[in-house]
């Protein structure tokens, strides 16, 4: 019996021995290797973000000659990377993220090679589509950061993201025009295929994220009563998804027919000046985001009515515009309408991501936001073909102003309800 009496006492500690392996079960990831995820992202956008202007002079060398199909293929990756994005970022949740990232980078790679050795726009077409299926590293980014982080470090880390997508946007396309004399936008395609590779490369150092976020048993209870809510708040999330479709649809409806309507209200305007004018908000972004983040981390719908208020004002200033100064003011307040909505829905994704398996929840949110931009593109076409330039700005501010009503009336309608009843 002596010998018995000892296991006896130890017997409990016997089901606490699998919390050893799952202390670092969720291993947050250091400020080096988020910036390295975002790096990545930066570095392999290049090609994606920086080489579709360039579409004009590109479809001529493959039988286009007038470059007619250029405004359908600008939006063939969207299209596909949309209707692929949910089904990657599940995929990403049952065999892991860090996988799927490499397969998305990989993936890229393998289009932007086919891109540069097309030599007819069939298969140049294909390679678009390819893009769009292969890629998606944006949700896949977002995916593996959102299985290693939560709460503030996430939205911070998905603000980050965006500054490499903003940065991408402002720098490629002057990189791209900066190699065309030396080698053609087309052939560019083929060697900026390495970046993807590289970033590849980089992140095959990373760490693997844990497929699921668990506790340990005896915690279980504990853990579903917490996390229940943010489980159970689909309203929340469906309101998430709408407010990325209607934001990305009222700020993309602006970018086609920009440089035409700089030119038509202030002629003579060279094109280093309507660069510059183009890629305004995306520089307020990178300047500002980290101080909004820091001013509504804790307060993002606040954040994101007043986005879309500036964002409406901004639009609408585009319509009445005629000089100079007056278009750099109404593109600094896009911009700060496009820094506002941003960060904020970087918050209020982080919030959702709790509880959620995080590669099908980004694939979702890049669903609808690529729902967005084919919208917006195909709302400016129609609109600028019908009503011209500063038509899509108008469509853009309408949306706007719808969303800033749909965001802020119900919290106004719930404040007033209160305080009738406690009256």
């Amino acid at each position: 019996m002596s010998t018995t009496a000892p296991e006896a006492v130890q017997a409990p500690a016997a089901p606490e021995a699998p919390e050893a392996p799952e202390t670092p079960a969720t291993p947050a990831l250091g400020r080096r290797q988020v910036h390295a995820v975002a790096g990545c992202y930066f570095v392999a956008s290049f090609a994606a973000l920086g080489l579709p202007p360039y579409l004009t002079e590109i479809l001529p060398d493959l039988g286009d000659h007038a470059a007619r199909w250029a405004g359908l293929l600008y939006i063939v990756p969207t299209i596909f990377g949309g209707l692929g994005a949910p089904l990657w970022g599940r995929l990403a949740d049952r065999f892991g993220r860090k996988r799927l990232l490499l397969r998305a980078q990989l993936g890229l790679a393998a289009a932007f090679l086919l891109a540069g050795w097309a030599d007819s726009l069939a298969t140049f077409t294909a390679a678009l589509v390819l893009q769009g299926i292969l890629g998606g590293t944006f949700a896949a980014s977002n995916g593996y950061l959102g299985a290693a982080l939560e709460g503030p470090a996430l939205s911070k880390a998905l603000t980050l993201m965006q500054g490499s997508a903003r940065a991408a946007l402002v720098f490629a396309p002057i990189v791209v025009g900066s190699l065309s004399p030396w080698l053609s936008p087309h052939r560019q395609y083929a060697l900026l295929a390495v970046l993807p590779l590289a970033a590849a490369g980089m992140l095959a150092l990373l760490p693997e994220p844990p497929r699921a976020r668990t506790a340990p048993k005896k915690a279980e209870p504990e853990v579903a009563a917490t996390s229940q809510p943010e489980r159970g708040s689909a309203g929340a999330l469906r309101a998430l998804l709408a407010l990325e479709f209607a934001f990305v649809f009222s700020t993309v409806i602006s970018f086609p027919y920009l440089i035409e309507l700089i030119k038509e209200r202030i002629p003579g305007t060279g094109s280093m000046v309507s660069g510059v004018l183009f890629a305004l908000p995306h520089m307020c972004y990178l300047a500002g985001a980290m101080a909004v983040h820091a001013a509504f981390r804790t307060r993002p719908r606040l954040g994101i009515a007043l986005g879309f208020a500036c964002i409406a004002l901004g639009s609408a200033g585009h319509g009445v515009a005629g000089s100079l100064p007056t278009f750099i003011a109404v593109r600094l307040l896009l911009g700060a309408g496009l820094t506002l909505g941003l960060v904020c829905m970087s918050v209020l994704a982080a919030d959702c991501a709790k509880g959620r398996a995080p590669g099908g929840l980004f694939g979702s949110i890049e669903f609808f936001s690529k729902a967005g931009a084919v919208a917006a593109g195909l709302a400016a076409a129609l609109g600028n073909g019908l009503f011209g330039p500063s038509a899509p700005l108008l469509i853009g501010t309408a949306i706007a102003v719808a969303t800033v009503l749909a965001t802020t009336l119900p919290a106004l309608f719930r404040r007033l309800s209160h305080t009738r009843r406690s009256l």
